[in-house]
């Protein structure tokens, strides 16, 4: 299968037969994750750098067992004990890491649009493992391929998103993605949480929780990001519990089921209940398992044919 796209900044413009060889080709790879061994040589000879200036556990590690069970050389970089610490600047550091002869990046920033900008300074494939608030696209994809797994087509499927989508690169991409796959989306969360104008990418708001319960099939459930945001935004943890929390309470008074994911890491008993995230029918930790089918996919995808 062959992409459009060389690079996965995000799922903006991302045309849906891409997203749909991506899904498809990580269905495929999960079979080989379900054998006794798990690994394959598609990418053998291939050297990929994972460059991660923000703090990670699950996508890090995820993107690091996908290059090992597909048999590629990879390299972990830390800005912390690198070279920027004694004041060289970004464009050089990646520069002479390239001209090692990388084939891949797999980059996290802080800053919205680094993973373009990292594009002008190297020929290498480049994967967006989350830039500022912007996109975390590999996390959108594995969230689609969870839901299929789980429900089917994706065509006119309810989704809501809750919690804090104005500081979220999760909400954003699962937005461009799921829209392009046909689904219908909700967002709901206190007004300061809403960005505004964000109607425009043709979703719906709520600022109440029991009607997007109601409007939906499926729920993504996001943490508040206070490393990203203002003090104040909300009066309380325990307030936006009160109005926010996905808790078992809430979910009996419906006449159906739900399914309920969560990017991570989860605050229990903030924006979800243990009770709810440990149910039947969560489907968390099934996204962690496809996390690594869906990230060996992309890397099997753009960097095969480099």
């Amino acid at each position: 299968m062959n992409l459009s796209i060389k690079h996965l900044f995000g799922l903006q413009g991302v045309p849906k037969d891409d997203i749909t060889a991506i899904l498809d080709t990580a269905f495929s790879f999960r079979e080989v994750l379900e054998r006794p061994v798990k690994k394959v040589p598609t990418l053998q000879g291939k050297t990929i750098v994972n460059l991660f200036f923000e703090p990670s556990t699950r996508t890090r590690i995820s993107f690091e067992l996908a290059e090992k069970r597909l048999s590629a050389d990879t390299v972990n970089f830390s800005a912390s004990t690198s070279s920027l610490s004694k004041g060289e600047s970004l464009k050089d550091t990646i520069q002479n890491l390239f001209a090692m002869k990388m084939d891949v990046v797999v980059m996290r920033h802080s800053v919205p649009g680094a993973v373009k900008l990292l594009a002008q300074f190297v020929d290498a494939v480049i994967i967006n493992a989350g830039d500022g608030t912007h996109e975390h696209p590999t996390q959108a994809l594995l969230d689609m391929m969870s839901l299929k797994e789980k429900v089917g087509d994706l065509e006119d499927l309810n989704v809501a998103i809750i919690g804090d989508i104005r500081h979220s690169r999760v909400a954003l991409s699962n937005i461009y993605g799921l829209k392009t796959m046909g689904a219908n989306i909700m967002l709901c969360g206190p007004p300061t949480f809403i960005p505004y104008g964000v109607e425009s990418l043709g979703v719906s708001v709520t600022y109440d929780l029991d009607e997007a319960l109601v409007f939906a099939d499926t729920v993504n459930v996001l943490r508040i990001q206070k490393e990203r945001q203002d003090i104040g935004q909300i009066p309380s943890l325990r307030e936006y519990r009160r109005l926010y929390g996905l808790t078992r309470e809430r979910l009996n008074k419906l006449k159906k089921q739900i399914t309920i994911l969560h990017p991570g890491p989860i605050n229990r008993q903030v924006e979800i209940d243990s009770e709810v995230a440990d149910s039947e029918h969560s489907i968390i930790l099934h996204q962690v398992l496809n996390g690594v089918a869906i990230r060996m996919a992309i890397l099997y995808l753009l960097a095969s044919g480099k």
